[in-house]
C-alpha cells in the first residue's frame, strides 16, 4: 500500500503542470479546453503505468522503492498493454466493489489480488 501511496503522489504532481497546460489550453479554445480536467488523471496515470509497470524494471518508482516488480506467471515480461489493463481491473474492481477487495490478497496462495488472477501476474519481491 505504501508503493501505492508514493505512486498516486507521483502522479498528483505530475498532474500540476498538466493542469496548467489545460488552463492556458482553454483560453485559447473558449473553454472548450477545460473539459480536459475530467479526464485529467487517466491522462497521467494510464502512460504513467504503462510506461514504468510495462517498462524494463517491470516496476512503478513506488514499487522499485520498496523493492517490488510484477511478473507474469508464464515468465515472459509484463508488455505496456498488460501493465495499462492491470491498472484499470484494479481501479475498476475498487470502484465496483469497494477496496474491500484488496482483502482478497489474504487468501490467495500467491497473495494475489483480482487484477493478477485475471491477468495471470503476480507482484514479487526483488
Amino acid at each position: 500500500m505504501v508503493a501505492f501511496l508514493i505512486d498516486y503522489s507521483i502522479v498528483a504532481l505530475l498532474m500540476i503542470p498538466v493542469s496548467v497546460m489545460i488552463f492556458f489550453l482553454g483560453i485559447v479554445t473558449f473553454g472548450l479546453g477545460w473539459m480536459l480536467y475530467a479526464m485529467l488523471f487517466p491522462l497521467i496515470a494510464v502512460p504513467y503505468i504503462g510506461l514504468t509497470m510495462g517498462g524494463t524494471s517491470q516496476a512503478t518508482p513506488g514499487m522499485r522503492l520498496l523493492g517490488l516488480r510484477i511478473e507474469r506467471l508464464d515468465g515472459a515480461l509484463v508488455d505496456p498493454v498488460l501493465a495499462i489493463l492491470h491498472g484499470v481491473v484494479f481501479w475498476a474492481a475498487n470502484a465496483v466493489l469497494t477496496p474491500a477487495i484488496l482483502l482478497v490478497g489474504l487468501f490467495t496462495p500467491r497473495k494475489q489480488l483480482v487484477q493478477d488472477l485475471l491477468l495471470g501476474t503476480v507482484v514479487v519481491r526483488r
